[in-house]
């Protein structure tokens, strides 16, 4: 069987044709379900470290004691598992996006963990921090735009 190259014209042709929009969104639905799985796994890996409690220093004993109550802690498992999943939708992303758009949009956990920690968990969350929030939020949306112009 013989392998046949394709004319010069061709391949103009494919090069000039417009970009699959279908793979765009499709990279944003699975990057938002990274995202996702990944508070999800920062929520639950809190709730898991309220349980266990405070890990102190001071005493030498303490430590391994509390190494101890986090491996035998049923949420801290779920919360890496979720984060395992996160991580294999990312591969998916890494596959279709560049790491330079894709890295940035990790940056929803951001907002959803200030978001969810505020009503969620009701921990104070001060105006400065919330600027910050926004100050990302438009870094992120900056970043969709240049997206969406490369990815047609």
């Amino acid at each position: 069987m013989a392998m046949e190259i394709p004319p010069p014209d061709a391949i103009r042709d494919v090069a000039a044709a417009p970009p699959n929009r279908t793979i765009g969104v499709i990279a944003l639905a699975v990057m938002a379900t990274s995202v996702v799985f990944a508070v999800s796994g920062q929520l639950t890996l809190k709730r898991a470290m309220e349980d266990v409690g405070a890990i102190k220093f001071l005493d030498v004993k303490q430590p391994m004691k509390t190494v101890g109550r986090v491996v035998r802690e049923p949420k801290v498992w779920l919360g890496l598992f979720l984060f395992g999943i996160s991580a294999a939708f990312y591969l998916i992303v890494l596959s279709r996006i560049p790491l330079s758009v894709a890295y940035p949009l990790g940056g929803m956990q951001y907002l959803l963990v200030v978001g969810i920690s505020r009503y969620l968990l009701h921990e104070h969350v001060p105006g400065l921090r919330w600027l910050g929030v926004a100050i990302v939020t438009l870094g992120i949306v900056l970043i969709g735009l240049s997206f969406r112009r490369v990815a047609g």
